[in-house]
């Protein structure tokens, strides 16, 4: 099964949260947010309004409590608005 977006929403993979700090300390699991980072897995055509500037592949930063989550073939996605992301990783 795919899932393909319509008009202006964007599938988003999480990306994995870490569980050391950069200084070395470890996160208890109750401690630990989601990561607001993603990896972009299909994108929509967009609409007259909305040109789409995300592209398959691109790793993004989207707003906290942004989209619905959904959960296929035993994989978590996140379907969100083009303007729920924030910006692009280069």
């Amino acid at each position: 099964m795919k899932l393909v977006p319509l008009g202006d929403r964007v599938v988003l993979k999480q990306l994995v949260a870490e569980e050391t700090t950069k200084s070395g300390i470890v996160l208890p699991s109750q401690t630990k947010e989601k990561p607001q980072q993603a990896e972009v897995i299909a994108v929509g055509p967009g609409t007259e309004e909305v040109k789409m500037e995300v592209a398959v592949g691109d790793q993004v930063i989207y707003s906290k409590y942004a989209g619905t989550e959904v959960k296929v073939e035993d994989v978590e996605y996140i379907i969100v608005k083009q303007s729920d992301i924030l910006a692009v990783l280069k």
